[in-house]
């Protein structure tokens, strides 16, 4: 990644500025499980769930329960796995039949992502639909491709995946309930889900005031549980204003945020918040988003019981699948058009 690219350039209004407005306030919740024993405690935390996703889309979570040593664990391969060569990391590449594997020519928004990452489901396999077309029932299974090195991979990662399973539906069990939901009301939607992990390397950039280790982008799926290390690059737009704020690194706290399917289940209630990645000139930087996404078959549409007279639908169903292989296919290349957004399906 040395020479650059003309592919990795953003546009000039996309581009980062020097100067960042770094965010003290981004929510920050414990999650104490002894919370939960105490109704009132209870009460006060679904609350401060439902404000934040309300208000930012975006928040921080401690006391989450996941083990220091499951983060630890696999923070460490990921490491390993990205000093390897770039043959010996290509020798698990993923492609269009198998979306799963490493990767170094993501883009986003129709520019090139100055990252490399690496891709696997949990739990496996996950079954989506072949073709983005409505009319294609054809569906496949995606299996992880592991490599040979680092050898316990494999271990540490499908390890890492329960745990994060474990958080999204406490998660989605308070978001539930901020909406006035019974706690289980979302979970039937993830029996056969389609999460998925992403290991992000993002290496030193020569041009960080042109080019995004992400950019600007909402996530499609439920709910995103991110681990970032120190170097910290994540902005997040400020719904008030549309400012970029950098969300600094807190030691062992996830960041969560609202994805578009939250979005349109609770009717525009809640807003998944679009947010980017920036680079470093001198240190490279590290993160671990888990996509918590529903199963295949998952017609996506407002909630029944949050819509009425006074509050009609905001959307029309769509199925997720077929959004989710839309989406993967316009990672690998550069469309034409913009790809699939929730607002295609607004009403």
């Amino acid at each position: 990644m040395g020479e650059v690219d003309p592919a990795f350039i953003q546009a000039l209004e996309h581009r980062p500025k020097p100067q960042t407005i770094e965010s003290e306030n981004i929510p920050l919740i414990d999650l104490s499980s002894s919370l939960e024993s105490d109704p009132t405690a209870l009460e006060n935390l679904v609350t401060e769930i439902g404000d934040a996703c309300k208000n930012w889309g975006f928040f921080q979570v401690i006391n989450h329960g996941v083990p220091l040593h499951s983060r630890s664990n696999i923070e460490s391969v990921s490491r390993e796995f990205f000093h390897l060569s770039k043959e010996e990391k290509k020798k698990v590449s993923r492609d269009v039949v198998n979306p799963l594997g490493y990767y170094d020519t993501e883009h986003t928004k129709n520019v090139r992502d100055w990252k490399e990452v690496f891709d696997f489901v949990v739990p496996e396999p996950a079954v989506i639909p072949v073709t983005p077309e409505p009319h294609d029932k054809e569906l496949k299974e995606m299996h992880n491709q592991w490599p040979e090195k680092p050898p316990q991979m494999k271990e540490v990662c499908q390890e890492y995946g329960a745990e994060m399973e474990k958080l999204a539906f406490k998660l989605l069990g308070l978001i539930a309930l901020s909406l006035g939901l019974e706690k289980d009301r979302f979970n039937h939607f993830f029996k056969d889900q389609t999460s998925f992990i992403r290991l992000n390397h993002y290496p030193p950039c020569p041009i960080p005031d042109l080019a995004l280790g992400v950019g600007r982008h909402k996530d499609a799926g439920a709910l995103t549980i991110l681990a970032q290390d120190d170097v910290g690059g994540l902005q997040v737009k400020r719904k008030t204003d549309g400012e970029w704020i950098l969300v600094k690194p807190s030691p062992d706290a996830y960041i969560i945020n609202v994805g578009d399917i939250i979005q349109v289940w609770s009717n525009d209630k809640y807003e998944s918040a679009e947010h980017r990645a920036k680079v470093n000139p001198e240190k490279e930087r590290f993160s671990i988003p888990y996509f918590f996404n529903p199963a295949h078959d998952t017609m996506v549409e407002p909630l029944e019981e949050l819509v009425n007279n006074q509050n009609p639908a905001n959307y029309t169903a769509y199925n997720w699948g077929k959004f989710f292989a839309n989406r993967k296919l316009s990672n690998f290349k550069k469309l034409e058009v913009e790809n699939v957004q929730i607002y295609h399906f607004k009403n």
